[in-house]
């Protein structure tokens, strides 16, 4: 069976941050990290070399894939930052309507800079990550 890509490290999630060149990018990593720490309750870690992740839960699918995710994560890419959050489709569609400029695939939302959204709205959608994915995977 493959093995996981993403898990979380020991890295320093300040050293990763540290070293981008946009400036608007990097201020904006420290904010989401600021604001995904407070709203999730979990410390910041490093998922891999490039994922910045809050809290974790371990998952095991029919197949027999099983893994750790975190609750809530975020990656400040070049091309925009990715947030990967768990949302019931009930919420999803009304959520990402009032969240301001983003771009959305199955299991990421894009956002160019945190100045595009309703914070707010992002600090309602960590929080329903993290509660669903304990109410999914409660063995954690």
């Amino acid at each position: 069976m493959a093995k996981n890509k993403t898990n979380e490290t020991e890295s320093s999630v300040t050293d990763f941050i540290n070293p981008i060149d946009d400036e608007v990018k990097r201020n904006d990593a420290f904010e989401l990290v600021k604001i995904m720490q407070k709203t999730s309750g979990f410390e910041a870690k490093m998922w891999g070399p490039s994922i910045i992740g809050f809290g974790s839960y371990h998952y095991k699918y029919a197949s027999g894939h099983e893994g750790d995710a975190p609750l809530a994560a975020f990656s400040p890419r070049k091309a925009a930052i990715s947030l990967y959050l768990h949302l019931p489709s009930e919420d999803r569609e009304e959520l990402l309507s009032k969240l301001g400029k983003h771009k959305s695939a199955k299991g990421c939302v894009y956002v160019k800079k945190l100045a595009d959204i309703d914070v707010e709205i992002l600090k309602k959608m960590v929080s329903i990550s993290v509660k669903e994915l304990q109410k999914q995977y409660p063995s954690n």
